[in-house]
């Protein structure tokens, strides 16, 4: 089982090192239809985790509660939009083709705020394989080896575009190749991070089980909702963004059907 759980925790990481390699066979800087597409597909891929992996298992716990089920999934949800904003308000990052870095004033290269964003929004994909995998270890019914399998190459999957997103554009501003592709891994090492303290916390509070797998949702919605959808539909290209969202949504409800 601790292979099992060591595996999981960093098939996600992994995703994001092997997108930041691809700097090193840049040539040019990814356009703006690529980044559309990357977007979408990330954004489509983390909404049907949400849902999938982690809503309904999270209701799936609360049944027995008969029409107040809901209520532990509808406040953790909360809770995790809650941490975002918390999260977006108190750290100063500069999201993609964006002109002006959001949170508070802060002396940092514009790269650095780069790195923060992403990493920002790796934290809850973070804690939601994290929480899945707590289940797992604590003999969870609702979520099985599969699911838990499912969600972690679900989130290797659209964390590889990321890591690409984030090291080439680095890197054709005139960061070096190796500092870029560092920078890129770096951002994605908050994943395994977050998902072994979030099996440390749902190991002393079981019982919260549904409320931290719909925290996580929610995490990960406000992170769609707020920069990935937004990135994906301003200007030109936006309909390639829905096509890429689609492919992702469709992507991950089948790898967690199959596999759970």
């Amino acid at each position: 089982m601790k292979g099992e759980v060591v595996l999981g925790l960093m098939i996600p990481f992994a995703g994001t090192a092997l997108g930041a390699a691809g700097v090193f066979l840049m040539k040019k800087e990814l356009g703006p239809l690529l980044q559309k597409a990357l977007t979408g597909f990330a954004s489509g891929v983390m909404v049907a985790a949400s849902i999938w992996s982690l809503l309904i298992p999270a209701m799936d716990q609360t049944e027995d509660m008969g029409r107040l089920g809901f209520l532990p999934a509808f406040v953790g949800f909360w809770l995790g939009i809650l941490f975002l904003l918390l999260l977006d308000s108190v750290i100063p990052h500069l999201h993609m083709n964006a002109e002006k870095a959001e949170g508070p004033k802060a002396k940092l290269r514009k790269s650095t705020m780069m790195v923060l964003a992403v990493t920002l929004h790796n934290i809850p994909e973070g804690m939601a394989v994290g929480v899945v995998y707590a289940g797992l270890i604590s003999g969870n019914s609702t979520i099985t080896s599969g699911g838990a399998l499912a969600l972690a190459i679900g989130i290797a999957i659209q964390n590889f575009p990321e890591g690409a997103i984030i090291s080439m554009p680095l890197c054709a501003a005139g960061r070096s190749k190796g500092k870029a592709f560092l920078d890129g891994v770096l951002s994605g090492a908050v994943e395994p991070v977050g998902a072994l303290l979030t099996i440390i916390a749902a190991g002393l509070i079981v019982p919260a089980m549904p409320y931290l797998l719909s925290f996580a949702a929610g995490a990960m919605m406000y992170v769609v909702v707020e920069e990935l959808i937004p990135e994906m539909s301003t200007g030109e290209h936006s309909n390639i963004g829905v096509v890429m969202f689609a492919v992702g949504f469709t992507v991950m409800m089948a790898l967690d059907v199959t596999l759970g």
